[in-house]
Formats: C-alpha cells, structure tokens, sequence
C-alpha cells in the first residue's frame, strides 16, 4: 500500500497542533483556577486571623466606640485638596464628574499636577469658621479629606513630599487647626483617607496614563480583580500600604488623635489588605470609630458600621449602624461650573429620614480654592441651622422609628417620645398617625411645648390629631407625641384618601418574595429593585385604607438594556397585564406606566407584581408604584 507522506505528514502536525493546544489551554485554566484559589486563601487567611483574634476583640467594645456617633446622626463631610483651586476646570476647559477626580479625569502627571499644587495659596481658610458653620447647621461631627485619590496628603508627612507643607506656599497645618477648633467648639474630629487609590504612587493602583498601573479606567491586568489574575503586580501594591498608607494613616492617629477615619474604594486592593490596614489602626487605637469602606466582602464588613451610597435620593434597606454621604450639589470636591444645589428642604427631609430609618447623614461640602465656601453652601447651611436650632431634639440621639411608613413623612423615637416629621401638612387640619396603638399621654408642636394639641381614637390602631391649619415649617414640621412604652404598633401601613394626595409605594419598601434580588444605589432615578429573573419572583406591598377611595395607579421602573418582558400587576386578586420594555435612548430614563383606575374598599388591600414572561435578562429595574387620590 502506498502512503502518501506529505498528507500524513500535514494530518500528523494538525494532531499534534490540536494536542498541544488543548493541554495548553488546560495548563493556563488550571494555573488561572490555581491563582484563584490561592486568592481565596490569601483572603480566608486574613479572615480568619481577624475574627479569631484582634477584631474578635476590638468587638467588645464597639458599642462605646461609637456610642457618640449613634447619638450624632449629623455630621459635615469636607472633600479639599488641591483639585479645589481649578474647581472643575483644566487648561480653559469645562472638566464633567467630581471635581476631586480632576487628575484621572484628565490624564494629570504627578509633576504637572505639582505646579497646580504650587499654586495653592488658600488665604480665606479659617478653621474657626468651617467649625462653626458645622456646628450651628446642628451638625455633630467634623471629617476633612487628608488624602484624596490624588495622593497629597494635606499634613506634614514624613514619609512623602507629595504634601501641602512642601508643596505649597501656603504654611499652614489645616488639619491640625480644625482639630483645635472642633476640640474648642465640641465638635467630633476625623479624617477621609483614600487608602487604595493613589494616583501619583507608582505602585499604588489607579494611575493607568503616567505608570500604567492596574485599578485604573483601563481595566489593565484583568480590571476589578487585577490582584487575583496577576498576583505577580500585587507585591508592588504591598509595597506601597507598607511605605506609604499604613505609614500615613499612623501619622493621622498619632499626631492628630481623630475620633473617627474614613475610607473609599475598598475594591481596588484585596481584602486581605484592606484587613492589614485595619488591624494596624485598631492596633495604634482602639477607640477610633471607623466606617464601613475600608474592610468589607459580600457578606463581611469588619468595619464599625455600613456606608450607602453617594448622592443617596433614597434609601435601600440596611440592618445595623448605617451612613449616607449626600452633597449639597453634584460634585464632592468644589466645582465652579456645578450649580445643581439642592434645597435646604431637600436635605432635612432626608436627614429625617435617615434619622427614622436609624442612620446618619455625613452631608458634604466643598470648599473652593482659596478656603471660602461657595455662597450657595452657606445658604443651604444656613437654612439648615435654623430648622436645627428648634428641632434638633428630634435628630439627636433618636433611634429607629418603631412606626410603620406613613402618607406624610416619617418619625423618630427617643426614649417615650415619637417625633412625627410632617412633610405633607394636612389641608384639612387632621393628621392620621397610621397604626400606633400604643397609649398617647400628651401631642404637641416641638417648636411651642407648652401647648397641648388635641387627639383621639380613630380605631385601635390609629390616632388622629387636630394640628394648625398651616405649617409652621414646610420644610418638616415636627409633632412630638409622648406615650407609654414600650410601643405597640400594627405593621400594616395606612395609605391616604384625601383628595389630589400620591402615595408612594417605594421598591425599597416592599416585600420580595424570591432570592437574586438586588437593590439600586438610591440615586435620583436609580432607588430600583433589580435581579428580577425569574416568575417565581413577586414584589408586593400590604396596606390598609380607612375609607374607600379611587386611585390612578402609576408605575414607574428605570430603563435600560437588560430587562423586558411582560408582567402582571395583581391588586387584590384582580390582574392588569403590562410590559415593560427600554423605550428610550439613554440607559436610567425614567419610564411611567398607566396601570388602572381602581377603587378600593376599607380594609387591607395588597398589589402584586409578577412576571408572566421575561425577554431578556430580566424584567424590569423596579421604582415605585404610585398610587395617586382621584
């Protein structure tokens, strides 16, 4: 038989092709799982060594750790640095985002941004002045950025020359005055410290233009999880936490005694790093309240309490000791091009909230360039301090409201005092206070005490009480109700039936049935509920009605391009069936669905939602149904 060789050949280095790729395919997905597991392992390390040892400990006492920062609920964030002199500009021109990201944002090399900080000659500072503006808003505690992701540190560090004291003309230690005012004035004390982000450290993660080092927008190394897929670059970042963050932070606890540190961006070096980080503070001082960015995973957070999100309009829920950073415009750091303030009204509503939900509200400001705050701020702050001045006893020292949701605002408790936060003051002079029980020995204005106001039984579960025709605040006008403890409740809201009122029944807010479930980070147009893939999933709200009443039922959901299908909503038992789809150009549109007229009997109702068929990944981004009184 003749072989024709030169075909055997061929078929013989195909083989052997096909042979060599496969084992080389095998060898690199085993080494990437081998690099994994080690990860794992380097983390679980860690872990362990923390909750079976020095964090077990400091555990003991963290009830009195943070035992001033439970009580405060209000505190002034202040983001200043270098990037407040061009406040959002960069060579003529308008730079969007965080005006503290102005580095990043512009590709900035460590030398060029020098001779910005060469410039930085803030003559209206006055420590005496920011302290003071904190404390007449009524707020508890004082925290400044001390180093920001730029990486200059605004104290005189011994282990960089990368700091205001060697940089700047300006000679000053702002860190050390406020910590002398805030010690004068009676004012908590600490820092913000981006321990993972530095982008003038050539080993530190982050700066992907002038080192090209992992962490940064380019997604370099495997993006997010660089130090898990390239754990040869991580050494380098070791390096740095061991010569310049752990240094610096030492430097801050020893030289300025904070009360409370503050850290961001956790994702950008491993846990087990961050856990390094936190054991070397709880080592240098136990006492030093610490929040919940520095050492957290999906289910661990060895942090003193949990952080929420930037720029929160809502609230997701959040079990335990919980803070919300909102700023009083868009921007952390000063921008001059940023004039989207929010109103003075805005933000107390919110640090109510917050206060009834059990949290705190660290509300940001950032000062320009040249140490001044920006008219804007100063006003907002203003009108802060004055609706604090006469209700402060109603934030301070509160705790969760025992409560269920109410149709016009929210409340706080404090020992046998409910403080109602009336948003939606009643035209008709007639509060409803929707499923307490408890027994009310006395109901008046917190702004004049001596003067009782008239209440009386509707049903067992709830009270109504007469109030002045006109708000004395519009902003929230506190009614304080005095009971006998401990307070009895009934846990199904009650809606409104008043005529031209919206209830609004929040995503948030509602009981979801199913796992994979996820919430939104609680940004204007972003409070949804996502992770809705499958028809064994519902979302659902109970309510009670004292009469019966026909609404206009609206849902609202954010659009995007990972969810559509068709859904049903169920309100007692009665379906409408309705499709959600993106139907607009840009990704977190609001979209608004008709749903029904509906009249409702007295009594407790329930509305439904379930999907009936998915298109895509999921249903739908989840917001709100509204109900709104016809």
């Amino acid at each position: 038989m003749r072989i024709d060789f030169m075909k055997y050949l061929k078929t013989y280095n195909l083989i052997f092709f096909l042979f060599f790729a496969s084992n080389l395919l095998f060898a690199q997905t085993g080494d990437e799982e081998a690099m994994l597991n080690q990860a794992k392992l380097r983390d679980q390390e860690q872990i362990d060594k923390a909750l079976n040892g020095w964090w077990k400990d400091s555990q003991k006492d963290n009830a009195n750790r943070l035992a001033w920062w439970t009580d405060a609920r209000f505190g002034m964030f202040i983001h200043w640095g270098v990037y407040s002199l061009p406040g959002g500009e960069w060579k003529g021109k308008k730079v969007d985002g965080y005006a503290e990201h102005l580095m990043r944002k512009e590709k900035i090399f460590r030398a060029e941004y020098l001779d910005v900080a060469h410039q930085f000659n803030p003559i209206k500072f006055n420590a005496d002045e920011w302290v003071k503006a904190a404390k007449t808003a009524g707020m508890k505690y004082f925290i400044i950025t001390a180093k920001h992701h730029d990486g200059f540190a605004l104290f005189d560090s011994k282990v960089s020359d990368f700091t205001l004291a060697k940089q700047s003309p300006w000679k000053h230690d702002p860190l050390a005055e406020l910590q002398e005012a805030c010690k004068k004035q009676g004012i908590k004390f600490g820092f913000y410290y981006s321990h993972a982000f530095d982008w003038e450290h050539p080993d530190a993660p982050g700066n992907d233009w002038e080192y090209n080092n992992p962490g940064g927008d380019k997604l370099l190394f495997g993006g997010a999880n660089w130090f898990d897929r390239h754990p040869e670059l991580l050494p380098n970042a070791v390096k740095y936490v061991n010569e310049k963050a752990i240094p610096q932070i030492l430097e801050l606890i020893q030289n300025y005694h904070p009360d409370i540190l503050w850290f961001d961006t956790p994702g950008k070096l491993p846990l087990s790093e961050n856990i390094r980080i936190l054991e070397a503070i709880r080592k240098s001082d136990p006492n030093v309240v610490v929040n919940g960015r520095l050492a957290r995973a999906s289910n661990l957070n060895l942090g003193d309490y949990q952080n929420t999100a930037d720029r929160p309009a809502e609230f997701f829920p959040v079990k335990g000791d919980w803070e919300a950073i909102p700023t009083t415009n868009e921007s952390y750091g000063y921008s001059k091009f940023d004039k989207r303030h929010k109103t003075s009204a805005f933000l107390i509503q919110l640090l109510a909230k917050s206060a009834s939900r059990g949290g705190n509200l660290l509300m940001n400001i950032g000062p320009k360039g040249d140490g001044a705050f920006d008219v804007a701020d100063q006003k907002i702050l203003t009108e802060i301090g004055k609706w604090m001045a006469v209700n402060s006893e109603s934030i301070h020292g509160t705790s969760k409201t025992p409560l269920t949701l109410q149709p016009w605002g929210v409340s706080t408790q404090k020992d046998n005092k409910l403080y109602l936060h009336v948003f939606n003051w009643p035209s008709n002079g007639k509060l409803i206070v929707g499923g307490l029980q408890s027994e009310i020995t006395k109901a008046y204005l917190l702004t004049v005490p001596n003067k009782s106001l008239n209440f009386s039984r509707v049903n067992p579960s709830d009270l109504e009480i007469s109030v002045p025709k006109k708000a004395i605040d519009t902003a929230s006008t506190v009614i304080v109700l005095e009971i006998k403890t401990p307070v009895k409740v009934d846990d199904v809201r009650l809606l409104s039936s008043a005529s031209n009122t919206s209830n609004q029944l929040l995503a948030f807010d509602a009981n979801l049935i199913g796992k994979g479930f996820k919430f939104g980070d609680g940004k204007p147009g972003r409070y949804y509920v996502e992770g809705f893939t499958s028809n064994a999933q519902e979302i659902n709200w109970e309510f009670r009605l004292l009469k019966a009443t026909t609404f206009n039922l609206l849902l609202k959901y954010s659009a995007d391009n990972q969810n559509a299908g068709d859904f049903d909503v169920i309100v007692d038992g009665k379906v409408f069936k309705k499709s959600s789809a993106k139907t607009a150009d840009r990704v977190d549109t609001v979209i608004e669905i008709d749903l029904a007229d509906l009249s409702l009997n007295t009594g407790q109702h329930k509305i439904s939602i379930k999907p009936s068929h998915i298109l895509k990944i999921g249903l739908m981004r989840l917001m709100e149904i509204d109900l709104l009184v016809k």
